[in-house]
């Protein structure tokens, strides 16, 4: 999957993605997931968990089937981001966003966490 294939997935639960996206230059695979990410992030402070929970989803997808670039953008701006957006969440909410990120993104996260700083 590139970048135009994950705005195609990501409209399909999103319909205004597109719209959104064209207001950013360039658009490549950072773009993408920047914009995504703000997205979620929104969903999580308006606790908007029907459309978090299935975009976290997509968000899966685009990182086991994308390319290289959607891989690093989805590691170098997701998953940086986690901390921030979820910071001021109650524990258990934080729980259960954890929850809905696959094994492969929670590895990622640990890495970078675990790593920082070394």
């Amino acid at each position: 999957m590139n970048y135009s294939e994950a705005v195609r997935e990501i409209s399909k639960i999103i319909p205004d993605f597109e719209n959104e996206l064209t207001k950013t230059m360039p658009q490549n695979s950072y773009s993408v997931i920047r914009t995504f990410t703000e997205r979620i992030k929104n969903m999580v402070r308006q606790d908007d968990r029907s459309i978090l929970f299935k975009s976290l989803q997509k968000m899966d997808k685009i990182y086991t089937e994308g390319d290289i670039a959607l891989k690093n953008a989805v590691e170098g701006v997701f998953i940086y981001s986690l901390d921030n957006f979820t910071a001021f969440c109650t524990l258990e909410y934080r729980k259960v966003i954890f929850s809905h990120i696959s094994k492969d993104l929670q590895q990622s996260y640990s890495r970078q966490i675990y790593n920082h700083g070394t």
